[in-house]
């Protein structure tokens, strides 16, 4: 069966309002499914989780069945998933627990390919402990981040590393699987930033190798949340600062506070509509969603060579987007011309592809763009042809005006 992009498209509300979206990479839109799932947990009983009442049992049920969801989408165990309120949030949390087993001396790697949400929590975090921030660099002529380019900076007094499995401002996938190798030969503990690739890719936590992997699922049609995956066995070993009476059970001792139990519904939902989006309607979740991402990433490769077709014949256009494993998310600049104007032009005709560096700060000026960064293209589950056609007309059309 052919992946169905016309209903899937159908799910989208909001696609209603006529914009062709690009901005994917930033956040997805949210189809009905989803929707319901959290105006249910809302319409429905809900108290603090136990047994006792309905709404303490709904919010129980809410939880596991979200943790296991999310274990299922990550190829993770549930009693590893800790929910928090951002990637971010859960980065500054981790960094502040892991710092507290750093000594002077020890070494913590980040690389210039990184969201700044995994760099600048790591570098106030080795700050505080006394640690040393070695970085390691990637091509900016091809995007490439080498495995030997982590390997040349790690050495015994490495504790930690922290990598992106898809940069969101190019795409770039590095080879994760082997990066955590050397990684692991070390001793450090490798921290991977997921949240672009999670939306692409079907995420097998284990054959990665990442010791901690940070997703969120508004980046995958859910809601605004932050998801986290390890193994119980590492999480027991890290004691983050806490409220006396709050559990010290894992993975609760990682959530500091009530859970946004609406939104849980909402990202179990998501993970079932994704899963429905393949061939495979026979199976557990897990197989059906790897079976759901392999047609998603043949739907999007197709988009992403008719616009990068489309491109080639703009001669002003300048693609940044280079690495051979990447994910279906271009940059572009366009030679004596604002991105901010090209992107406000779109905008205009229903076209949404923003213009920025998207705290990518460090890969933004390592490529020679400074803070400003360029027209940022990503596609979503929803994209279709059509789409990609409006976006290259209006690139054209921009193109043709006197700058």
């Amino acid at each position: 069966m052919a992946y169905d992009v016309a209903a899937v498209r159908a799910q989208f509300p909001s696609l209603k309002a006529g914009c062709a979206h690009f901005d994917g990479p930033g956040g997805t839109q949210t189809p009905l499914p989803v929707i319901d799932a959290i105006a249910d947990a809302l319409a429905n009983p809900l108290s603090n989780r136990g047994h006792g009442t309905p709404g303490e049992r709904n919010a129980d049920t809410i939880v596991g069945d979200a943790r296991q969801a999310m274990a299922d989408f990550l190829g993770a165990h549930p009693s590893g998933i800790v929910f928090g309120r951002s990637a971010t949030q859960l980065a500054y949390d981790f960094a502040r627990a892991l710092a507290k087993t750093w000594s002077p001396g020890d070494e913590v790697v980040v690389t210039r390919l990184d969201h700044d949400s995994n760099i600048r929590p790591w570098i106030q975090a080795a700050q505080s402990a006394g640690a040393t921030v070695r970085w390691a660099d990637f091509d900016p002529a091809t995007g490439e981040l080498h495995p030997e380019a982590i390997g040349a900076v790690l050495s015994e007094r490495t504790r930690l590393v922290a990598v992106t499995a898809a940069s969101n401002l190019i795409g770039t996938r590095p080879a994760v699987a082997e990066i955590s190798r050397s990684v692991h030969d070390a001793g450090a503990l490798l921290y991977v930033d997921g949240v672009h690739y999670a939306a692409h890719v079907s995420v097998d936590v284990e054959r990665l190798g990442a010791d901690f992997f940070a997703c969120s699922p508004y980046k995958f049609l859910g809601p605004h949340l932050g998801v986290l995956a390890s193994r119980p066995e590492l999480l027991d070993t890290l004691r983050p600062d806490k409220l006396l009476p709050s559990t010290d059970v894992v993975p609760e001792r990682f959530e500091l506070g009530t859970l946004p139990y609406e939104l849980l519904a909402g990202a179990r939902a998501a993970v079932d509509f994704i899963a429905g989006l393949g061939p495979r309607t026979e199976g557990g979740r897990r197989a059906r969603l790897v079976s759901a991402f392999a047609a998603l990433e043949e739907h999007e490769d197709v988009l992403r060579r008719r616009i990068e077709e489309g491109l080639s014949a703009l001669e002003p256009v300048t693609v940044h987007s280079r690495a051979a494993e990447r994910t279906p998310t271009l940059l572009m600049t366009i030679d004596g011309r604002s991105t901010v104007d090209a992107y406000h032009h779109l905008a205009e005709r229903g076209v949404v592809a923003p213009s920025g560096s998207f705290y990518a700060l460090e890969a933004s000026r390592r490529i020679g763009l400074g803070d400003d960064g360029g027209l940022r293209v990503g596609l979503a589950p929803y994209n279709n042809a059509e789409d990609v056609d409006r976006l290259l007309q209006g690139l054209a059309d921009f193109l043709r005006q006197p700058g």
